[in-house]
């Protein structure tokens, strides 16, 4: 069964590790880049992601000017939202963007070390920002 527009906009708010996938271009033989990652999104407003500046997800965002997110979960009963919409924005990560994300997946405990690492070890990051403009979700219940 569908999910409602707020059942949607409310479980993607939840911190599930998503499938990012965009095209891979037309010059390549290759099928959609898919990949986990992290993401930030409140009800009612663009969801962002923040990944390495001169990442081939990056370029193939920028190129493609927009992309999916898919995510999950089966207990307590199976249900996922996929959304996919325009890149908004791009713009160079901040720190605190970072700790944002990181304190969206991570325990409490293991925020600080870890944006610590990742600032200094990750090279440059970006944080790209998407408008949901298409939503396919449901919940098919228990099994």
């Amino acid at each position: 069964m569908a999910l409602s527009p707020e059942e949607r906009e409310h479980f993607l708010a939840e911190p599930h590790v998503a499938a990012l996938a965009v095209a891979a271009g037309e010059k390549e033989d290759r099928a959609p880049l898919t990949v986990p990652i992290w993401y930030q999104y409140a009800p009612g407003g663009d969801l962002w992601i923040l990944t390495g500046r001169d990442s081939r997800k990056a370029g193939l965002i920028a190129a493609a000017g927009r992309f999916s997110l898919m995510v999950d979960r089966l207990e307590p009963t199976i249900r996922y939202v996929s959304v996919e919409g325009p890149v908004t924005a791009t713009e160079p990560a901040t720190r605190e963007q970072l700790t944002e994300i990181s304190a969206r997946y991570l325990p409490p405990e293991k925020v600080e070390g870890y944006v610590d690492f990742a600032w200094t070890n990750h090279g440059e990051q970006i944080v790209v920002r998407m408008r949901p403009e298409r939503w396919v979700s449901s919940d098919l219940g228990e099994v």
